[in-house]
């Protein structure tokens, strides 16, 4: 039987409708979440440095980049704010340059309820579908839009800039560097997690990688979003601590001190298609993992209704598949593998 989450309460990326799937009743009964990470207590950083409640900023006095490292874009996703906690805590303090350490949605992370833990991705809608100039710029208000619109003139001068997330459904971690050069080269250098997925983001709105100048490729400010593994658990802070421990040593915030373990060799691919469920009845064939690699063209993977959902290449990477997704929502991204590790 394939043991499934109960349905989130609030919608993340392609979740949540309950369904049936291969193996699983149609009767789905309610299953609790593991929840193995305590929230962080905050309540020293929330009022900042900067006069932006939960930023905080450090300027070394040596010329150097703009570095900012952000967490809890989603409210739920506890293990970056816990890495950047760690790093405050120790007061760590830059070489060079200028490192801004962020928490972003605090008002959900305040609704967070380990009985509940997708309750609280967000108040009023997806913070991180809301980096457009056009719907910043307009009249709308929610409290994610006039978080980020408090943010944009502090994120209007950083140079290099690392999302933290994580992730609900099963998938090996990974970076999504959006579709510029600059970004794959970040990625690659981070180096942790070790699969780089170019991708270009989402039709219901931009995230942070893909505002103003992390987006444009003639431009220098970079940007990339690691996915550090899944929501609760101690790997994924393990993962976000090496990814930031990593950035922090390649601007030279830090010397030069080599990273715990081996280094991995790269994984890189680059979505082809982005698969978006159009009924109600979207069921893949088996509960795949994201990291699946389908090495087969025209592989059956998934029904979406009567439509039969299959791989469009040999050597094709399942990104983040979300195995009860919502109509209208991302299934599943499909990439091509670049390079075979």
């Amino acid at each position: 039987m394939i043991d499934l989450p109960a349905e989130p309460t609030h919608e993340e990326d392609g979740e949540p409708a309950l369904q049936a799937l291969p193996g699983l009743p149609n009767t789905v009964r309610p299953l609790r979440f593991d929840v193995r990470l305590l929230p962080p207590d905050l309540a020293d950083w929330r009022g900042g440095n900067t006069g932006l409640p939960g930023i905080m900023q450090f300027r070394s006095g040596t010329p150097g980049p703009h570095v900012a490292v952000t967490a809890l874009m989603h409210g739920n996703e506890i293990a970056g704010a816990i890495v950047l906690d760690a790093l405050l805590r120790d007061r760590f303090r830059p070489i060079r340059g200028t490192l801004t350490l962020g928490f972003l949605n605090l008002a959900a992370f305040d609704r967070f309820d380990a009985a509940e833990p997708t309750a609280s991705r967000f108040v009023d809608e997806d913070m991180n579908r809301v980096w457009d100039p056009a719907i910043l710029d307009g009249n709308r208000e929610t409290t994610e839009l006039d978080r980020a619109r408090a943010l944009r003139p502090l994120l209007d001068s950083v140079d290099i800039l690392l999302d933290l997330h994580s992730m609900l459904w099963p998938s090996e971690p990974l970076i999504l560097s959006g579709p510029t050069a600059k970004g794959r080269r970040l990625a690659a250098t981070l180096g942790t997690p070790p699969t780089v997925v170019a991708d270009h983001g989402h039709q219901s709105g931009p995230r942070l990688i893909d505002y103003g100048r992390f987006a444009d490729p003639a431009a220098a400010p970079v940007a990339c979003l690691v996915e550090a593994g899944p929501h609760w658990e101690a790997e994924t802070v393990d993962t976000a601590r090496i990814a930031v421990q990593s950035l922090l040593r390649t601007t030279g915030m830090i010397d030069h001190a080599p990273l715990p373990g081996p280094v991995p060799r790269i994984r890189s691919a680059s979505v082809t298609q982005v698969i978006t469920a159009t009924t109600a009845s979207f069921a893949f064939v088996r509960a795949f993992r994201g990291g699946d690699v389908i090495r087969k063209r025209g592989t059956l993977i998934a029904h979406d209704g009567g439509i039969e959902i299959r791989t469009p290449h040999d050597d094709c990477l399942l990104v983040m598949p979300s195995l009860r997704p919502s109509r209208g929502h991302t299934a599943v991204r499909l990439a091509q593998l670049l390079d075979h590790s």
